[in-house]
């Protein structure tokens, strides 16, 4: 693989990015919810619930729970438990 060489600036970016990556996938997770509540064809709720699935896995969430998310697609349980992901987030 390619060594980067990325300036100090460009290396606290990525460092501010990664340490943040949980905060962003669940605000991801909520945008997902609502994109889901107003999606209007099949074709576009299969798409977000694969965008469901990928954002579950980068939060490592264990998979029994993403599999009883993903096997029921059922939006208010999705909501509930990112209702819980959020009040275990630290601040």
């Amino acid at each position: 693989m390619a060594q980067h060489d990325y300036s100090a600036h460009q290396q606290r970016i990525i460092s501010k990015y990664y340490n943040q990556l949980d905060t962003i996938m669940l605000q991801k997770l909520q945008e997902l919810v609502g994109e889901l509540y107003l999606a209007d064809s099949d074709a576009q709720r299969k798409r977000l619930w694969e965008r469901v699935e990928k954002a579950m896995a980068n939060l490592k969430i264990p998979a029994p729970i993403r599999e009883h998310i993903l096997a029921q697609k059922d939006v208010e349980t999705l909501a509930r438990n990112l209702q819980d992901w959020l009040r275990q987030t630290p601040a």
